[in-house]
């Protein structure tokens, strides 16, 4: 049976991975999937072929989404779409954030 509660601090225990994982699968139903993702020093991600939504857990910074850039503190709610480019940028040292993916491939508005 699934785990139907995750905290973050049972969650951040898991990170980094084995190979250096940023970030860990923690519950999976259906289409949706819950992460926990904690960049140090940079942020890699390539765009998505699902959409996703952020919540900040704790730290603070800036969020580039598409062309916009704004700043972004604990308990904000991010939404990214299928296949745009974005990254978390000049964010603090404990940077940790729930990441839910959803839906079909290529999003539910395709573009």
């Amino acid at each position: 049976m699934p785990q139907h509660r995750l905290t973050i601090q049972e969650s951040l225990t898991q990170l980094p991975g084995a190979a250096g994982e940023r970030y860990v699968e923690l519950f999976k139903h259906g289409t949706l999937s819950v992460e926990l993702y904690a960049p140090r020093g940079g942020d890699p991600q390539q765009p998505h072929t699902r959409d996703e939504v952020y919540v900040v857990v704790q730290g603070s910074g800036y969020f580039r989404n598409g062309d916009t850039r704004h700043r972004f503190a604990p308990g904000d709610l991010l939404f990214v779409p299928a296949g745009v480019v974005h990254r978390f940028e000049d964010f603090t040292a404990d940077l940790a954030v729930w990441v839910i993916f959803y839906g079909p491939e290529g999003g539910e508005n395709p573009r």
